[in-house]
């Protein structure tokens, strides 16, 4: 597996713990997907977006999406697009894990 970046703690950014009026905690998501959008060392460009409740990620040509699902999943945002992006690696046929502070990928 491939580290796609280290996690920045969230928390020093102000957002553990904060209700969130949007509902979904899109601000968040934003904050949490926005430095995913990087280069493999082979060159395989790994892009991730959020448009509405849906995350869309690709690497290289193959692309998958996942909905962030507050009823059936949780009202916690970290949850939520934890399993949205769970979804959204499965779809694409990428191998997706986050453990010890960072994310990792197999295409």
């Amino acid at each position: 597996m491939q580290p796609l970046w280290g996690l920045q703690t969230l928390a020093k950014d102000g957002f553990a713990g904060r209700n969130f009026s949007d509902g979904i905690g899109v601000h968040y998501v934003d904050a949490f997907i926005k430095p995913m959008n990087v280069k493999l060392e082979d060159g395989t460009p790994v892009r991730c977006k959020r448009r509405g409740l849906k995350i869309v990620l690709s690497a290289g040509a193959r692309k998958g999406e996942g909905l962030m699902r507050r009823i059936d999943v949780s009202a916690d945002p970290a949850i939520m697009l934890n399993a949205a992006l769970q979804e959204a690696a499965k779809a694409a046929g990428i191998e997706f894990m986050v453990e010890d502070g960072a994310i990792f990928c197999t295409l």
